[in-house]
Formats: structure tokens, sequence, C-alpha cells
């Protein structure tokens, strides 16, 4: 077990919508945790978020600027540091598509970058955090997170003796996250008109909390090499915009370069390596220092049947449009109202 109070942890993009979340827990949790560093590019979201933790009232808290592309800096930084959170990325489908090796820089060599900077320091454990889009990528920024997380568990096979764990959580869309279906929708109710990609789209759902929870869990249980899936509900995207706003119209503009209609976490090629731990799922590496049969022993999992998938269209479990609307209350906008 972590001993979370002595720890000294590390997030990258630590300003970011998942990042503060994750402070907000650990400080929440363990005030007097030992040291929290912020790692971010942005000077300017890092005061403002010093302003909300200080390290006036959580003495172990230090922010520092930088960039996962300066692997210098990145060793600097990471010196002293048990556990690595990696959630620096630069993740806007169509930026992507237009920036391509923009997105090469940040997403896979600075990955790279966290890796060897882990390996040449005294880190524990490494948890990356992945995309639904990196399954069967069809797009940049999905190609660039599948790279991210092969550079992950790749890593574990070159730690030498060290008791140093690479991992991955790999989720689906974070409620309410910046840029996301959401908050444009809130933002748009007020036209009247809802610009609907695709009426058959849907997308998994998870909130910010649930994914942190997830990543802590990682940490705690984590071999090296899994990349952990967790089990949640879709919705249809016609459905969020009825429980946005039901009176408004609908304008079918069509699916952007890079989207898929139904969002992916695992294919039906990964089955073969995937076990079912319960609430979560955990795609095992084809190589490395263990085998999936004393896995599931050490860990009361159990292989998923060959030819298993879990893609966002095929879900057992989807949303409510009722659901939809008390979830956009709690962790989007609480002040939503539907405009009937």
């Amino acid at each position: 077990m972590i001993d979370w109070r002595s720890s000294k942890i590390l997030i990258t993009g630590g300003t970011g919508s998942f990042g503060k979340s994750f402070v907000q827990n650990i400080l929440s949790r363990y005030p007097d945790v030992s040291r929290l560093v912020i790692f971010s590019r942005d000077e300017l979201k890092q005061f403002e978020m010093s302003q909300e933790f200080s390290d006036d009232k959580y003495p172990g808290i230090r922010y520092l600027l930088g960039d996962v592309r300066d692997q210098n800096r990145l060793r600097r930084a990471l010196e002293g540091i048990d556990i690595v959170v990696h959630a620096a990325a630069l993740k806007q489908v169509p930026a992507a598509e237009y920036n391509p090796i923009e997105f090469i820089h940040t997403n896979v060599l600075g990955a790279e970058n966290v890796i060897q900077a882990c390996l040449d320091t005294a880190v524990q454990r490494v948890v990356a955090l992945s995309t639904d889009k990196a399954a069967a990528p069809i797009n940049l920024y999905g190609a660039t997170k599948l790279c991210s997380d092969k550079l992950f568990i790749a890593a574990n096979n070159i730690r030498g003796k060290r008791d140093l764990r690479f991992s991955i959580v790999r989720y689906g869309n974070v409620m309410g996250s910046r840029g996301s279906v959401i908050p444009f929708f809130l933002k748009k109710q007020q036209d009247g008109i809802l610009p609907i990609t695709d009426p058959n789209m849907t997308r998994f759902n998870i909130s910010l909390q649930e994914g942190v929870e997830m990543v802590l869990w990682a940490l705690e249980n984590a071999w090296g090499g899994e990349i952990f899936v967790p089990k949640i509900p879709s919705y249809r995207i016609v459905d969020v915009a009825e429980a946005i706003a039901p009176n408004a119209k609908h304008s079918i503009v069509g699916i952007r370069a890079g989207e898929k209609i139904h969002e992916e976490m695992i294919t039906s090629s990964d089955s073969y390596t995937t076990v079912d731990l319960g609430k979560y799922y955990a795609i095992l590496p084809t190589s490395g220092r263990y085998t999936l049969e004393n896995y599931c022993q050490d860990n009361s999992a159990s292989p998923v049947a060959l030819g298993f998938s879990y893609n966002s269209g095929e879900n057992e479990h989807f949303l409510t449009v009722e659901e939809l609307r008390q979830l956009i209350k709690q962790y989007a906008d609480p002040s939503f109202n539907p405009s009937f």
C-alpha cells in the first residue's frame, strides 16, 4: 500500500481539468502530503491555481513551470519524486489534423521524455492518462495517444530490477470537460438550435471524480504494463440535446474530420489479453514478466470472451435523459435548468 502522506507526487498537465481535480482530491485527503508538484507550461493557470491551493495552507505543494517536450526540465522536476501522473497532452481532434507535428512533439516525444526522466530518477509508480480515441485510432490525436500508450507499456521492459511500474488508464469523455459537447450545448441552447454532428453518435461518459479514483486505484494496484479501462455508461448525442434543450431544433452538420460515430475502448483484437477485474477491465501486455493466468489468479480476475469488444454504441448501460440532466447539474453546471 502507498503511504500517501509521505509520498512525493508530480502531475504533468497539473493545471488542466483532471490535474486540478486530482490535486484537490489529494489535498482534501492528505493535506500534509510530503510533496505535490504541479508541472505545467501555463504560468497564468498556475498563478490562479495557487490562489486556491497555496503553499501557506499546504506546505508540500509546489508549482513548476515546464514542458514535457523538455527532458532536462523534467529530470530536474522529478528529483526525489516517488509517483508520477502523466496528464499533459494536446487533445483537440481538429487541431491535431491541422497541426500533426505539434501533437507528435507533445503526446509522443513528450511521453518518451517523461519515461526517460522517470528511469533516470527514483520514481516508483507511473500512471499515464489515455483516451478511448487510442483504440483503433482513425485520427492523429488518437494515433499519438496509442503511441504514447505503447511507449509507457514498453518502458516496463527496460526498468531492470527496480521497483518501477508504468501503467495506463484509458477512459472516455469527461462529463462537462472543456471542449466537450455538454458545455457547448449549454452555451448554444439560448440560440434555439443545437448543431448535431450525427443523430446516431454515442459516447462514453465518466466524471472527473471517477477518473481520479481510477488513477489512484491504478497507482495502488498496477503490476506494470496494464491498460485499465472503466466500466462506464454511454449516452446518445440526441439525448444530451434533449436533456439540455428539449424544445430546440437540431441542425445536422456532419461529423468532424477524424471523428467516429461510436467510440471504442477495447477492440476485439485486444480480447486475447483482456481480463475483467470487476469494476474495471485490464488489457495486459503481450509480453513481460507475468502471464494472463497468474495475473487472473492473483487479482481474482477472469479473461473476457474471445472476440469481446467494448464500444459506446453497444454498451449495456445508456444514460437516460433524466439521468443526464442530473449529471449535468452535478458535474457541469450547478445552475443548469433545462429550457422547456
